[in-house]
């Protein structure tokens, strides 16, 4: 599939439904809350599924979770253009293209972009592309976000320690003066971190 330029995306379609980036460490609550979110608003958001160079956990497939390709095909895809965002965390590279967005745009949903610290900045510097909302979901502290990778039981400890170095990183860019985040919410308590990311994305009427 050729890669769009975002200048050329229906201005009018990305204006009424204004994309929403959601970002925060891994472990932090997103998957969990976006999918609750989509259950109670099942046609009103689109999922930016992003590309990896990853290998795909048990039970995760292709186009679903991510397209997992090649870091050769994630390459051409860059050097095409055919990305908003891209960046490389824990080994690995990530990337949310321009026709994922676009397409969600046209079928008249928003779409929501889950992406990491990197990809949060080159969107918000984007040249062309229209700005989205921007929100950070944070643990409560890095103590309890070790817990909860933990209990995952999905990483090796190299993989833990990295993670955990990383969501420092991005703690503390969040309440940095340059992060573009309009919203941070603490995922203390499950219920009360739904609601905050619901009126935010939805409004206090939903």
């Amino acid at each position: 599939m050729p890669p769009t330029d975002p200048s050329s995306l229906p201005t009018s379609a990305l204006t009424k439904h204004r994309p929403i980036v959601i970002s925060g460490p891994s472990g932090a609550g997103k998957s969990t809350i976006l999918n609750r979110l989509f259950a109670e608003y099942p046609n009103r958001f689109g999922f930016s599924v992003s590309h990896t160079t990853r290998a795909p956990r048990a039970g995760e497939q292709h186009g679903r979770e991510y397209y997992f390709v090649s870091p050769e095909e994630f390459g051409k895809l860059v050097q095409e253009g055919g990305f908003v965002e891209h960046a490389t965390f824990g080994g690995n590279q990530y990337g949310t293209s321009v026709e994922a967005v676009r397409r969600i745009a046209e079928e008249g949903r928003v779409c929501i972009l889950d992406i990491e610290m990197e990809g949060v900045k080159q969107v918000a510097n984007h040249p062309t592309f229209p700005r989205p909302r921007f929100l950070f979901l944070s643990p409560p502290s890095l103590e309890i976000l070790e817990q909860r990778l933990r209990s995952r039981a999905t990483d090796k400890e190299e993989a833990i320690q990295k993670r955990l170095k990383q969501a420092k990183v991005e703690m503390e860019f969040a309440r940095s003066p340059e992060a573009p985040h309009e919203k941070i919410v603490v995922n203390d308590d499950l219920e009360k971190a739904y609601q905050e990311v619901k009126e935010f994305i939805v409004g206090k009427d939903a």
